[in-house]
């Protein structure tokens, strides 16, 4: 019985270290999206995400069979974060580097308003929060059955793991978002190392809907294969370090 709760604890550790990174990456898109705002509407936007990401994260919590089971609200949630990384990022790569254009860009950020911009906080939060309880259920489902009976649609100590690493998530996400507002004003390269990342969580969130039993275009235990989450884990590492190291741009420097 000992060694079943020292292998349970040792889940945890490293579900906590999982959603420290899942955390980070989802304060990181508060931040972003709510760049645009004047500071006391982007201090308000902050704290509704915040508010919304630990409302998604418990609900999906009660929801585990779900969307563990339903390939279709996977899709949505690669679909979006695909989409919202991919937009920034070819906008920042192709888009013309004239001042009339940064003055649109200004003007189309500030037309945004305060509530679509929580509108898009909250589609953040819900795919991020899909993400988030996937991979906290991948890592559970491994562990041995525990004597504490059924919950939630599955065993009561592999539950007791993910709810536990889900507030650990949550608690880091109230810390870390506050702090990269501050961090992409010194930082304004981070911007689209944020929307490169949000991308990448959509690419995994996209093998997880291929490798579903109903689509069965990748096979079903790639996503959680020691070879996938090196690759996904290496490359996510690379993305914060380029983005981390590379040099800021004066003029965007400027504006912030």
């Amino acid at each position: 019985m000992e060694s079943l709760w020292l292998e349970y604890a040792w889940a945890l550790l490293i579900l906590i270290g999982l959603e420290g990174l899942l955390s980070a990456d989802n304060a990181l898109v508060l931040a972003v999206i709510a760049k645009h705002l004047p500071e006391d509407q982007k201090k308000k936007a902050i704290n509704y995400g915040i508010i919304m990401a630990f409302v998604f994260r418990f609900a999906a919590l009660f929801a585990i069979s779900f969307i563990a089971n339903v390939w279709q609200i996977q899709a949505i949630g690669a679909a979006y974060l695909l989409y919202l990384g991919l937009k920034h990022i070819i906008k920042a790569r192709f888009g013309k580097e004239n001042d009339n254009n940064r003055e649109e860009t200004k003007k189309e950020s500030a037309g945004k308003g305060f509530w679509p911009t929580v509108g898009k906080i909250a589609l953040a939060d819900l795919a991020f929060a899909i993400d988030s309880i996937l991979a906290a259920v991948a890592l559970a489902l491994g562990l041995p059955d525990s004597p504490l009976g059924n919950f939630g649609g599955m065993d009561g100590g592999k539950f007791l793991v993910v709810l536990l690493g889900g507030i650990a998530g949550l608690v880091l996400i109230k810390f870390a978002a506050s702090w990269f507002v501050k961090l992409l004003a010194q930082r304004p390269a981070l911007e689209t190392t944020a929307y490169a990342i949000v991308a990448w969580v959509g690419v995994k969130l996209a093998v997880i809907t291929l490798a579903h039993e109903d689509i069965g275009v990748l096979d079903h235990h790639f996503p959680h294969s020691t070879a996938w989450t090196l690759i996904f884990y290496g490359v996510l590492v690379a993305i914060a370090l380029l983005g981390w190291f590379a040099p800021a741009n004066k003029k965007q420097t400027e504006q912030v």
